[in-house]
C-alpha cells in the first residue's frame, strides 16, 4: 500500500507564506498559511484553503515556489469540523489539527504528538 505524500512549499508570492499540500483522491488538497505552518502548541495559524493541485506539485519548484518540506501522511481522526493528521517529513512526524472556526480555519499543532521512531518508512 502506498502512503499517501504531502509537500509544504516556501512560497514568495504574491507574498510569503507556505503552501501545505495533501494527497487525497487523486489530487492534492491545498491550503496557503500566510505565517507558516505552527511550531508551538497553543499558537495556531490561519489556514485558507485554496483550489485543489496535480500531483506533479509533489516534486514542483521555481523562483518563486521552493519545496520546504516533503514525505507523506496519515490521517489520525475527521469529522465536520476537524481533521487530525500527522505530517512524516524530512525531520520527523509531528501531528497537526486543522479545525473549522466561525472565522475561518485554524492549523494547530497538537499537545499529543507522535513518539520519535527509528524506523520513518
Amino acid at each position: 500500500m502506498t502512503r499517501p505524500a504531502f509537500v509544504l512549499h516556501d512560497h514568495r508570492v504574491p507574498r510569503p507564506h507556505q503552501d501545505l499540500r495533501l494527497e487525497e483522491g487523486g489530487v492534492l488538497r491545498s491550503w496557503a498559511v500566510p505565517r507558516g505552518l505552527p511550531t508551538e502548541v497553543g499558537h495556531p495559524r490561519l489556514a485558507i484553503a485554496v483550489p485543489d493541485h496535480d500531483l506533479d506539485h509533489l516534486t514542483y519548484s521555481d523562483d518563486t515556489k521552493l519545496i520546504a518540506d516533503t514525505g507523506w501522511w496519515e490521517l489520525l481522526d475527521r469529522d465536520e469540523r476537524r481533521t487530525v493528521f500527522v505530517l512524516h517529513g524530512r525531520a520527523g512526524a509531528v501531528q497537526y489539527a486543522l479545525v473549522a472556526t466561525e472565522r475561518g480555519l485554524l492549523l494547530s499543532r497538537t499537545k499529543d504528538q507522535p513518539s520519535p521512531r527509528t524506523d520513518r518508512s
